[in-house]
């Protein structure tokens, strides 16, 4: 080879190194995130090397997960000197040079270097892929590669040769190849305690209030709370949060309220407070308090919101965190209390009021005492039991997770009323915390909770242990009217399971959950500045290490709004901030409004109230069925989103005073359809069985023509008083489970519903608006019932049943 060759190539070849030195400099001139100082996060070290523990520095790192790398498409930047390689050799031969690449990817030895290298076989065919592209279409590709490949072509050089080239160009596709220490030590979770140096400066005091539902934990930990100079209370609900926030104040102690849409400061200067109550995500670790409270504990396990139970566990600045939750929890705080050099003091308690698991399931409607409240998983079961149950002479209060909080505590107000006629309440499991209800019974109408896998598939699990105590526990709280509770199921066959799951320890608090912090994904970003976000959160994941004690938490709905928004040009920060939004990817509204907030975002263009008005149509009217109220919903859910993100943007979202003040009418308003539910859902029927309506009495009469809020009168009050003795005077029924439990009644105008989809549906709580297209066609199909049938027969049991049907 000629020195002016040699010369040539030595100009050319070079490869990019840069040093997490680099990336860390760059965030101390100020290229964070957020507002709070990167020290919170990670700065025992200056250059970002974390001191583990010895057994888990020791680990092996776990090699990544190279289907997440995305190669880049690069474009030659030889175009200037792309005739030098030619003037020094000649024309490359394009046929002869495929051939030699071709030979140099079959080389064993080849790929055994570029392994090493960090090239596994998957990223080492992609990069040859596009290597040979590079070659073979580029209109110039460098004098180095071109003299080099003409020499191999020529039989003066080897193919070996190409290898130096091949890496520049496998580290230009894939980037994080060439910085893969660095991203490790980012993305290193193993010691999390020392990401909070300000707690870590202090010897807090660790006090675990251990003990099921109603045993006065949490009333011991908030007097203590009380007693403070200074406090933070941390819950994993607003309503608690307003709870605290309005018990705080009523006993003379002022108190703040801080939650992801709200900031209610008791000075009216705007100072803070000594005591602040907000949602656990919204506390701070740089505050100090003389006493914080971190309620609900066993939470710090959830996959989706543990890794706020583990922040505040861990960077709260407090001289005594008092902890509350179940004792299952107990030994995994200590342990974890353990690597922060803390001890935990444990104090027990015992429930307040007894609560007696009965021998006899419900079985029947007819047999609702007051006090009731059914538990349902799915809200086509609530819809189908309260329609029933009012079709019974009764009224019902309903509470579900989607509701708004102010419609939540109307409803659990209406039900906890003696004056009201009220004395059902179907509920979600969403009452299992953060509403103070007046219970007697829980009712299981299912143990079986819905949930979509990750295939977006919906399945069917049954309740665990912690669930099932956290939702019986209900009944019988010692604040309430009752003074003992009781549990039961619907269904006789669901007892017994009910007693299994009961009977069992609840499982033992074992990991608690962790996220990747904004800092940790900039620096990141500062190595891979071509990635996504979304495909940066995944290569994190892949390379985090974590300790035993710890797991990332799921990141999928954060991914899932980095993907939606991807499209639209935002800086980093900012695209990390509208990323966290706590929104509801089920609802197409708020997905399709979270884009637009997004997009004008980008554009610079204030989000007015003007403009939010024009969006969700506003004013909006009281709904007319089932699928108003949904939307009805998300739209709140959008003014919360609004609210959400005005805090964070307060110069792009500058009305959060007048969307709350529409957002509160939007409440009332849904608080009309969830009192007048039941209507709502005999009007969704009409709509979703005309060929029925005409012929069936349950979907008109004078009831239909009444207003839409009639307050009760004292008639009306006196009629439901004289009902509910009468049932007092009755023997219990019981019955074998059938279709009219959980299904429509035949009295309801709707016997051609108890066929044995629609029955199955209806118990199962599978009712979708694919499946009620398939419901109506079999309707139309079928043979109708007679009109003489229906309006002479009682419909208790002259009609053969769907199983009867088929066996004959």
């Amino acid at each position: 080879m000629s020195l002016k060759h040699s010369m040539c190539l030595l100009s050319r070849v070079s490869f990019r190194t840069v040093s997490f030195r680099t990336a860390a400099g760059a965030l101390d001139r100020g290229y964070s995130l957020y507002h709070v100082p990167l020290r919170c996060v990670r700065e025992p070290e200056p250059l970002g090397f974390v001191q583990c523990r010895s057994a888990s520095s020791s680990s092996p790192a776990r090699p990544p997960d190279t289907s997440l790398f995305v190669p880049l498409n690069i474009k030659s930047d030889y175009n200037e000197d792309g005739s030098v390689g030619t003037e020094l050799s000649r024309p490359l031969d394009k046929s002869e040079a495929l051939k030699v690449l071709n030979k140099f990817y079959k080389r064993k030895e080849i790929q055994r270097l570029a392994a090493e290298n960090g090239l596994d076989a998957r990223l080492f065919h992609q990069a040859f892929i596009s290597f040979r592209k590079f070659v073979m279409e580029s209109g110039a590709i460098g004098a180095d590669l071109h003299i080099v490949l003409n020499d191999i072509c020529c039989g003066a050089g080897h193919t070996d040769d190409l290898y130096p080239y091949f890496m520049r160009h496998a580290k230009q596709i894939f980037p994080m190849l060439d910085c893969m220490d660095d991203l490790r030590k980012i993305s290193d979770l193993r010691v999390p305690a020392k990401w909070y140096p300000e707690a870590r400066a202090i010897q807090r005091k660790i006090i675990f209030h251990a003990g099921p539902t109603n045993s006065g934990k949490t009333h011991h930990a908030i007097q203590r709370y009380l007693e403070a100079k200074s406090g933070v209370y941390c819950g994993p609900l607003k309503l608690l949060a307003h709870e605290i926030f309005e018990k705080s104040n009523s006993a003379g102690v002022p108190c703040d309220l801080v939650t992801g849409e709200e900031r209610t400061f008791m000075d009216p200067e705007g100072r803070q407070s000594g005591h602040v109550a907000c949602t656990i995500e919204m506390c701070s670790v740089n505050m100090p308090y003389e006493v914080a409270v971190i309620d609900e504990i066993q939470m710090i396990r959830d996959p989706s919101r543990g890794w706020a139970w583990t922040r505040a566990l861990l960077g709260l600045c407090a001289e005594e965190i008092h902890v509350c939750g179940e004792a299952a929890a107990v030994n995994f705080v200590t342990e974890l209390m353990y690597t922060t050099g803390e001890e935990v003091e444990v104090r027990n308690y015992k429930r307040l009021t007894p609560i007696t698991l009965l021998d006899h399931a419900l079985e029947s409607l007819e047999n609702l005492r007051p006090g009731d409240c059914i538990v349902c998983f799915s809200k086509n079961d609530i819809y189908s039991i309260s329609r029933q149950i009012e079709a019974r002479g009764l009224e019902c209060a309903v509470i579900y997770g989607s509701l708004p909080p102010g419609t939540k505590l109307a409803q659990a107000k209406k039900f906890n009323d003696p004056d009201d006629p009220c004395k059902i309440l179907v509920a979600t499991d969403a009452i299992g915390m953060g509403l103070n209800l007046s219970i007697k019974r829980i009712i299981f109408s299912s143990l079986m909770k819905p949930s979509v896998n990750e295939k977006g598939e919906k399945e069917m699990d049954t309740i665990s242990t912690s669930q099932a105590l956290q939702i019986a526990g209900r009944a019988g709280r010692f604040s309430s009217v009752f003074k003992e509770g009781e549990v039961t199921t619907m269904h006789r066959d669901d007892l017994l399971v009910l007693k299994e799951i009961l009977g069992r320890a609840v499982d033992p608090i074992e990991t608690a959950g962790l996220h990747p912090t904004a800092e940790q994904i900039e620096m990141f970003a500062y190595h891979l500045p071509e990635a996504t976000l979304s495909n940066l959160i995944d290569i994190f994941v892949s390379l985090s290490q974590v300790d035993g004690m710890y797991f990332v938490c799921n990141i999928d709905d954060f991914k899932f709004l980095a993907d939606m928004i991807q499209h639209i040009p935002l800086n980093l920060r900012s695209r990390y901030v509208f990323c966290t939004a706590p929104i509801n990817k089920k609802q197409p509204f708020v997905c399709t409004s979270f884009l637009k907030f997004a997009r004008q975002f980008s554009r610079d263009e204030p989000l007015t109230f003007s403009w939010v008005c024009g969006h969700i149509s506003w004013p909006l009217a009281p709904p007319r069925n089932i699928k108003d109220l949904i939307h009805l919903e998300a739209v709140h859910d959008v003014l919360d989103l609004y609210l959400w993100l005005s805090y964070r943007f307060m110069d792009m979202f500058p009305d959060a005073s007048l969307v709350r003040d529409i957002q509160k009418e939007l409440d009332n308003i849904i608080q009309i359809g969830v009192r007048n539910i039941t209507r709502l859902i005999r009007a969704s029927e009409a709509s979703a069985f005309p060929s029925s309506s005409s012929s069936s009495g349950a979907l008109s009469g004078p009831d239909e023509a009444a207003p839409l809020l009639s307050p009760f009168s004292t008639d009306r009050k006196a009629s439901y008083q004289e009902l509910w003795r009468a049932r007092a005077q009755k023997p219990i029924q019981r019955r074998v489970r059938s279709s009219k439990i959980l299904g429509f009644r035949v009295e309801d105008g709707q016997k051609g519903l108890k066929d044995s989809l629609s029955s199955r549906l209806i118990q199962e709580g599978l009712l979708t608006p694919d499946l009620l297209e398939q419901l109506q066609r079999e309707w139309s199909s079928g043979q109708p019932p007679r009109r003489a049938d229906s309006g002479s027969e009682s419909g208790n049991d002259s009609k053969p049943s769907a199983r009867g049907k088929k066996k004959k």
